[in-house]
């Protein structure tokens, strides 16, 4: 006769799945450059307040609602954190590697019957990335004033983050270097219009290394991707450099079907 099959208790524990929302926001901040007026790369972040990982520094984001999609998710928390509300806002990866969020639940929410072990939970974030310009930055620093626990860094010197963020940000920046060279998406960080001297600043931060002027402008006019708008940057002491417009017949970003939006 065979031993019956071993149940496991009712109490016992058993790992959860659990889905978060993050987001990585770039901006280009030419004030906070110390040494340079060049705009610089720099991206916010929030110091966490709760195990694990408390005190160090984290990408904004949170849990996913059960009743709300995950571009909703990623606006609310940006919104709660840093008040900035961006126009360009795009999925850049799902991370959920075995060990990324050690005792992501503390104890107490869930606490285990006596002698038992409690299994660690996992989580699954789905990253969006972000890009803003001066004028978003400016609001979110408003809303952010006071509050130590919302601060900018440059990305080229980071502190140390919280879970697998480092590599988040190392993944959104190589997708924003290359992307930037090919599509529109340096528009999200200029205003309507704009000189080529200030589109060639954006690729420069972005790329962190020099362009010459002369071959950036050929390649950008040739690309179709900007048009002159036949007006001139007033108030100069010298020969006013002409003003340009993005191609509003060029989407900044190919989606494909994910453009259109689900019938009702």
């Amino acid at each position: 006769m065979t031993e019956p099959a071993a149940h496991a208790p009712a109490h016992a524990e058993q790992s959860r799945l659990l889905l978060a929302v993050s987001t990585v926001i770039f901006a280009l901040r030419p004030e906070m450059q110390a040494a340079t007026s060049s705009p610089g790369l720099w991206l916010p972040l929030v110091r966490r307040i709760r195990p694990p990982y408390e005190g160090q520094w984290a990408l904004p984001g949170g849990p996913l609602g059960l009743d709300e999609d995950l571009e909703a998710a990623a606006a609310r928390t940006l919104a709660a954190t840093t008040a900035l509300a961006p126009n360009y806002l795009e999925q850049l990866y799902a991370f959920g590697t075995l060990d990324r969020a050690p005792e992501a639940t503390p104890g107490a929410a869930r606490a285990a019957a006596p002698g038992a072990a409690q299994p660690p939970d996992r989580v699954v974030s789905i990253v969006y990335w972000a890009l803003v310009n001066a004028d978003e930055v400016t609001q979110s620093s408003e809303h952010s004033a006071g509050d130590e626990n919302v601060a900018w860094f440059s990305v080229d010197d980071l502190p140390d983050l919280a879970f697998d963020h480092d590599v988040i940000v190392e993944y959104a920046l190589w997708r924003l270097r290359n992307k930037v060279e090919y599509s529109r998406i340096a528009h999200a960080f200029l205003g309507d219009t704009f000189t080529l001297a200030e589109l060639r600043e954006v690729h420069e931060a972005v790329l962190g290394r020099s362009l010459d002027p002369a071959n950036f402008r050929r390649q950008i006019e040739s690309s179709n991707a900007i048009v002159p708008t036949g007006k001139r940057v007033t108030g100069t002491s010298y020969r006013p450099p002409k003003l340009y417009r993005y191609n509003q017949a060029v989407d900044p970003v190919d989606r494909g079907p994910l453009s259109r939006k689900p019938k009702s």
